[in-house]
């Protein structure tokens, strides 16, 4: 059950992080470098960072200039997130390497690793939701709001259990096969956004 193993994981990751609770904090992963487990911990402090990036650039008072420098972290913090999340595949497809596809097996959607980034960004709306909830200074209609928000996210998060435990299972017997597509991402790039290869001309 490779998401019930994931989620407690990224729960750890993001409990720990709200001790400080600082974007710039060092990242002090617990797990075993090379590991898995150290992988998904790594994969969801970068989801749980930009997330946070992602309220301070919403802030209506922000400086114009510190709005441009977030931007650009925000951009690269996307870049080691899709790199993450094709890390994870890489992971599967060795896993899975020695397994023989039927030949009417079909393929997913989206791969593995993919299907795990939705679970990591599910658990920081979970957290994030559970503390609007119970926020003592808000008012009874937004917390009991929030309830019936979380009760839902709760429920998505039950039917993701499934889902990315059928799809392994489904790859494992050789009933669906995974085909991975490296992320091509153009905005960084020089060669292919077209406002940074005006400017080389």
């Amino acid at each position: 059950m490779f998401a019930e193993f994931a989620f407690p994981i990224f729960e750890q990751c993001i409990r720990d992080y709200h001790v400080i609770n600082d974007v710039y904090q060092p990242t002090l992963n617990p797990y075993e470098k090379g590991s898995i487990a150290y992988l998904l911990y790594a994969k969801n402090w970068v989801d749980t960072v930009q997330w946070h990036y992602e309220d301070i650039i919403r802030d209506p008072q922000i400086d114009p200039v510190a709005a441009l420098d977030l931007k650009r972290k925000i951009d690269a913090s996307n870049q080691v997130r899709t790199d993450m999340v094709e890390y994870i595949d890489s992971y599967f497809l060795q896993k899975y390497s020695g397994v023989t596809v039927k030949p009417n097996a079909k393929i997913n959607t989206e791969s593995p690793a993919w299907a795990i980034d939705r679970l990591s960004i599910l658990a920081l709306k979970i957290y994030h939701m559970h503390e609007e909830a119970t926020r003592p200074d808000a008012s009874d209609e937004h917390r009991a709001k929030c309830q019936e928000k979380l009760n839902v996210l709760l429920d998505q998060k039950n039917d993701m259990f499934t889902s990315i435990s059928e799809l392994l299972t489904d790859i494992e017997n050789g009933d669906k096969y995974m085909k991975v597509y490296k992320q091509m991402k153009m905005y960084n790039d020089e060669d292919l956004n077209p406002v940074l290869y005006q400017q080389k001309k």
